[in-house]
């Protein structure tokens, strides 16, 4: 019998080709291990994005499930239509901002009781220029003297209208109230509006680890709930809230001194912000997107993360400089010292500034003021041949330093 045949011998020094039918060694096993590791690896990192992907849409439900859209408010305003300002600037945004002083709720009972009734503790007119070259925050005094439309109370009643305090708007008819008693003070169209409790405040400034002021002098107030040294302080959210809502006690007890505190404390959230890198950080910036919308309450439009994307995208590239506060131009009412009224023809001027998009300017202590110290505007030194000088009224930007 003859011997089988044998596969020819390679040439000294070659390695033999392995075929498709070769042992589980060389090349061969090299090559199976290789393929079975590219499919482990493409299976594990499809899995890593699919979970990924879903924790992110997790993430985005979560976030935008905290906000709650204010149905009632845009039913309301629908209904008054014809009668609201138009916006004569495509691009600009006018955003009316409301701090509630609810006491509903576990967290917000903690600061008195809860009487079923809440009023605007804080108002905020915020102008976003077109192109959103500048923003221009103004707050609008509790106490000031206005009329108050006839609106729908919560009980599904209409109140007769009123002259009253401002504040007096939210508390009978909610933010849609507040929302036509601005635009017929203001003549100034609120294309959104965002309404935040105590609690909402507290977590954002937490969710930023704190935010610091400065103190001329040491703070011991029991009713704010506050003890703190002079000089610069980082205050946590619940020492915050203390600081921009305490009036009788700290400065010189006037709704003035509190509001100008509140703006200086915004404009060092905003520094703190951009100074962190927040925006532009995930894992800085989901705390404070959860605390920020944990406790709004906002027009519909506003009530999603893309809403609120949308509005903001441009705001991140505002220098501080130009992120500005101020306040309405008032003076005391005259049949009552211990309330405000607006002050001409400085207020005319701010509202149709804003109403027009036109520029404006803030300077500390600057403008033209009346007997108690309440600033109202002046014109600022523009160069000589500017037709129409930009007034400037008395405010501070978020670039300031308080300490200096």
């Amino acid at each position: 019998m003859s011997e089988p045949q044998r596969a020819p011998e390679p040439p000294s020094g070659e390695t033999p080709d392995p075929s498709p039918g070769a042992t589980a060694s060389g090349r061969g096993l090299a090559r199976r291990r290789r393929r079975r590791w590219l499919r482990g690896t493409g299976i594990g990192l499809a899995s890593v994005l699919v979970l990924a992907a879903g924790a992110g849409w997790l993430v985005y439900r979560k976030l935008e499930g905290n906000i709650t859209p204010d149905q009632a408010a845009t039913a309301e305003l629908e209904r008054f239509e014809k009668e609201r300002p138009t916006s004569l600037v495509k691009d600009a945004r006018n955003i009316l901002l409301i701090g509630s002083d609810s006491r509903s709720g576990e967290e917000n009972r903690r600061y008195g009781r809860d009487t079923g009734t809440e009023r605007s503790d804080t108002a905020i007119l915020l102008h976003l220029a077109a192109g959103r070259r500048s923003a221009t925050a103004v707050s609008v005094p509790r106490d000031l003297m206005v009329q108050v439309p006839a609106c729908l109370r919560r009980d599904g009643t209409r109140a007769a209208p009123v002259f009253a305090m401002f504040n007096y708007a939210f508390e009978v008819g909610g933010s849609a109230c507040t929302i036509r008693t601005v635009e017929k003070l203001t003549n100034v169209r609120v294309d959104h509006h965002v309404v935040v409790d105590f609690h909402g405040f507290k977590e954002m400034v937490d969710a930023v680890d704190g935010v610091e002021v400065c103190l001329r002098r040491p703070i011991d107030d029991k009713d704010a709930r506050l003890r703190l040294p002079a000089g610069r302080v980082t205050l946590n959210g619940e020492q915050a809230l203390g600081f921009v809502r305490a009036r009788k006690s700290l400065g010189d007890g006037s709704d003035t001194e509190r509001m100008e505190r509140q703006q200086r404390f915004l404009g060092a959230l905003v520094s703190k912000v951009r100074s962190n890198d927040v925006l532009l950080n995930p894992v800085k910036l989901y705390p404070v997107l959860d605390a920020a919308t944990s406790s709004l309450t906002t027009d519909p439009e506003l009530a999603s993360l893309r809403g609120l994307y949308e509005l903001v995208r441009g705001v991140r590239d505002i220098p501080t400089e130009r992120v500005q506060f101020l306040t309405v131009p008032r003076e005391p009412y005259v049949r009552d010292v211990n309330r405000d009224q607006l002050a001409q023809p400085a207020a005319a001027e701010l509202f149709e500034r804003l109403r027009t998009d036109a520029p404006l300017a803030v300077a500390s202590g600057d403008g033209r003021t009346d007997s108690d110290g309440k600033g109202t505007e002046k014109v600022s030194a523009e160069p000589s041949g500017t037709t129409s000088p930009a007034p400037t009224f008395s405010g501070n930007t978020a670039a300031e330093d308080a300490c200096t």
